[in-house]
């Protein structure tokens, strides 16, 4: 089975799509159907419960909205001499771990914006099922529950990282495509009595996710330092250390590794508990959506360019650093022998994450770095018969258990390419700074942490 099928289709939709005018008709007939085939899914699985695609783990079955991560195909007979071939979609009640995918929705309604934004085919995503589809993943995305914060809850597995990496809770890489996915949204509804309530309720959400992941997923040695002298067991809204990090938590590993100019957005935050690991794909999609603010996006590429050799290496990308080893990588992954140290999720590097470290460096005017690490892997790829995923430190072997001629990886390339050579495509592709987010924000500015914050208090202090 191919996990998250969507941002796979993404790539491809970019693929060709970039190509011109004239491969339009063909993409349009491949994304058309795939998307059409997704929201027969939303409309048969989700509102129905056909009992063909029952998504239940144990006789529970999760909310409406899930989309599948990956599908089988399965040969039905007919008759004596004919058999037709249906589509089995795994909504997590076959995956390993058994852990339903999160990110699969999100890179759904991400798909839907793209393909509007590159043909100029906006009927697609207007149709009712579509509509359904999109308003289904926000109701599940949205829902209120325990949880205190405006970053999405999830569990171990549920995104890129499908194995267990101590990723659960509230990992960068779901609230950037979380926050993707919701700007999507907004401009794709079709506002109606029904609809304008889940806008209002988007437009809160974004304020106060892009709130929360600036203030308090960013890291750089200023501050770094501040968390250093924490004090703790903090009570009362004018808290300093509102999620109550001990000072400890900093690893060793990070006091010599951060650059004095840089920084970038940690891969996790919950109570008591910070993941200063470095993850590629959050930290480039933050700068892609916005998430960050715009000085933050620039260090986040002076970081990789100052740890050029740790997050890129002999082939772009590293899918997050450092890896988990000994005793940590025992407790974490379960001793899991595929995620060893600096191999496949666990420190491994990606070529797929190609394109969209172009996309980001086009955004934020530094190109050169994309053509280096384009160069890089324009050398390797072809000549490694365009392999799945790099092992060690440096990226330098091809991955122990690497699937060879990927699709993936092939349009990764192929896409950078594209992007570079034909650049105001790639603007269609990212979004701007929302300013108009800010006059809605209701964050931790003042002392109770209720008041709306003034758009030049705003951009005075979460837009450093």
């Amino acid at each position: 089975m191919i996990r998250c099928l969507y941002g796979i289709l993404f790539r491809l939709h970019l693929l060709f799509c970039l190509r011109g005018k004239g491969r339009l008709l063909g993409t349009f007939s491949f994304i058309h159907c795939s998307c059409r085939l997704y929201s027969c899914i939303l409309n048969d699985s989700l509102v129905f419960h056909t009992q063909s695609w029952e998504k239940t783990v144990d006789c529970y079955s999760p909310g409406q909205g899930l989309m599948p991560a990956s599908f089988k195909v399965r040969t039905v007979p007919l008759d004596e001499n004919k058999y037709e071939e249906v589509l089995d979609p795994d909504f997590g009640e076959s995956a390993i771990g058994r852990v339903a995918p999160v990110d699969s929705g999100l890179w759904w309604i991400i798909l839907l914006r793209a393909y509007g934004k590159i043909t100029g085919d906006y009927a697609l995503q207007e149709r009712v099922h579509v509509q359904t589809g999109i308003k289904l993943i926000l109701n599940l995305c949205l829902s209120d529950g325990f949880d205190m914060f405006p970053s999405l809850l999830v569990t171990d597995g549920s995104c890129m990282i499908d194995r267990r990496m101590g990723i659960h809770g509230h990992p960068l890489e779901i609230q950037s495509l979380f926050y993707s996915a919701l700007r999507c949204s907004r401009e794709m509804l079709t506002l109606d009595d029904g609809s304008k309530n889940l806008v209002r309720a988007i437009n809160n959400r974004l304020s106060a996710l892009s709130f929360h992941i600036r203030e308090y997923y960013w890291v750089d040695i200023k501050k770094i330092n501040e968390i250093y002298r924490y004090k703790t067991e903090e009570y009362s809204t004018t808290a300093t250390n509102k999620f109550n990090i001990y000072p400890e938590q900093i690893p060793n590993w990070l006091m010599d590794w951060i650059p004095e100019e840089g920084g970038y957005l940690i891969g996790n935050l919950q109570p008591a508990h910070m993941d200063f690991r470095f993850f590629t794909l959050g930290n480039l999609w933050s700068i892609v959506s916005s998430l960050g603010t715009p000085k933050q996006n620039n260090s986040i590429l002076n970081m990789i360019d100052a740890k050029w050799d740790d997050l890129v290496g002999h082939m772009p990308m590293k899918i997050c650093y450092p890896a988990l080893e000994f005793e940590e990588w025992r407790i974490i992954t379960g001793s899991d022998p595929k995620n060893t140290p600096w191999s496949y999720h666990n420190g491994g590097s990606w070529p797929t994450l190609l394109w969209q470290f172009t996309l980001a460096c086009i955004k934020m005017g530094r190109t050169e770095l994309a053509w280096k690490a384009v160069d890089l892997a324009e050398k390797k790829l072809p000549a490694d018969h365009w392999p799945e995923y790099y092992d060690t430190r440096n990226g330098k072997f091809v991955g122990k258990q690497s699937r060879l001629y990927q699709t993936w990886t092939i349009a990764g390339f192929l896409t950078s390419k594209m992007l570079l050579e034909n650049q105001e495509r790639a603007s269609l592709l990212f979004w701007d700074e929302d300013y108009e987010l800010l006059d809605i924000c209701v964050c931790g500015l003042s002392n109770s942490g209720r008041k709306r914050c003034s758009r030049f208090a705003a951009r005075s202090q979460i837009l450093v």
